[in-house]
């Protein structure tokens, strides 16, 4: 099995930390370890680096091998622009199957995101790899049993159980909901044997997902076959940026998932201690003991302060907060930003409002 991580964002929700220039999946916000090195940390040595693939903008490819010096330089996989989701993934997974010139399955990952219990996570992609050499037609998806009634998650409605290798039960697919209202995560969260966390983890073979692109997105799956031929030619580079400038932008949902029957899919649910940090307000419900406690990094002290987010990067500077609750202090040497948790959401809104001002600098 191989492994691709994605890593191109520029992650505004943790914003001012994260930026165009070095985004979050490069800054140390855990301990003294990027989010993009302890993602492929937590995949040693079950992965070999050479099984290991980055897939990241162009722009930020020296700063991967700089982070990940033990990854071959040709498993960086450098989209030449920006598009969404569904084109970064049609073109990274064909990538590997040419480059490998096999078909193992691979699987996909995130580089913003936390899992404490990662034996079981291991277990859990190994049982995904063996059904799939079973049944090759297949993807599967791993789901987080929730914590709690997230709307700000995609969930995955799943079956009964459908078979089981070792002791990882595969369930039946049923279907997606992307960000549910906060009624309806309420239900779903009180209905855990029908519904999980969709983490946006999955395993594929490669010519699977091709199948399903040439069927639902041919245009995607034309551009990535004619970047595909011109592999190891001199052309290579000008034939993926114009084939790729090319390729719609639409999100992996709405270009596969949501058009995926029951037949095509299994979904593999258990508790693997995964949350996301890729905002201010999840990095903290990642880290905290309970609700009430405070996430501090760097100089700071807190008094009577409770449920607060206190992250300072400023060694010379002390940060204070006194009678504080539910807050967002995020200190930089050139941006203070502070927040209710419950306005992390306008965080990207007024970041992308900086374009064409005097502080796009800052973005």
């Amino acid at each position: 099995m191989r492994a691709v991580i994605f890593a191109g964002g520029v992650g505004t929700r943790l914003w001012p930390l994260s930026r165009k220039k070095s985004p979050k999946q490069f800054e140390k916000i855990m301990g003294d370890k990027s989010t993009l090195q302890a993602t492929v940390e937590r995949l040693l040595p079950e992965f070999a680096p050479e099984d290991i693939f980055i897939s990241t903008g162009d722009r930020y490819s020296e700063m991967v091998l700089e982070q990940l010096p033990f990854i071959p330089p040709q498993n960086i996989i450098g989209e030449p622009y920006k598009k969404d989701v569904g084109p970064a993934v049609a073109y990274a997974v064909s990538y590997i199957k040419t480059l490998t010139k096999n078909d193992n399955p691979v699987v996909i990952l995130w580089s913003d995101h936390m899992v404490r219990r990662v034996d079981r996570f291991k277990k859990l992609l190994a049982a995904a790899g063996d059904l799939l050499q079973q049944e090759p037609n297949k993807i599967v998806f791993i789901g987080q049993q929730p914590r709690f009634a997230s709307d700000n998650l995609g969930w995955i409605e799943f079956g009964d159980e459908a078979r089981k290798i070792g002791d990882v039960p595969l369930y039946a697919f049923a279907g997606f909901k992307y960000r549910p209202s906060a009624d309806v995560a309420k239900k779903y969260f009180e209905d855990k044997k029908h519904y999980c966390w969709n983490l946006g983890y999955f395993v594929i073979r490669p010519s699977f997902l091709e199948q399903l692109f040439q069927q639902f997105v041919p245009d995607i799956h034309k551009h990535v076959t004619h970047i595909n031929e011109a592999f190891g030619t001199d052309t290579y580079k000008d034939v993926l940026k114009k084939h790729y400038e090319l390729m719609p932008s639409i999100n992996f949902d709405n270009a596969l998932l949501e058009k995926l029957t029951q037949d095509n899919a299994r979904v593999i649910v258990e508790d693997i201690g995964w949350s996301d940090v890729g905002a201010w307000e999840a990095l903290k419900e990642a880290l905290e003991k309970t609700s009430d406690d405070n996430v501090t990094n760097g100089k700071t002290t807190l008094e009577e302060c409770y449920d607060n987010l206190v992250y300072n990067y400023e060694p010379k500077k002390l940060v204070v907060g006194i009678d504080l609750e539910s807050l967002l202090i995020v200190n930089t040497s050139d941006v203070l930003l502070i927040a209710k948790k419950t306005s992390v959401g306008k965080i990207k809104t007024l970041v992308e409002s900086f374009k064409g001002t005097e502080n796009e600098s800052l973005t």
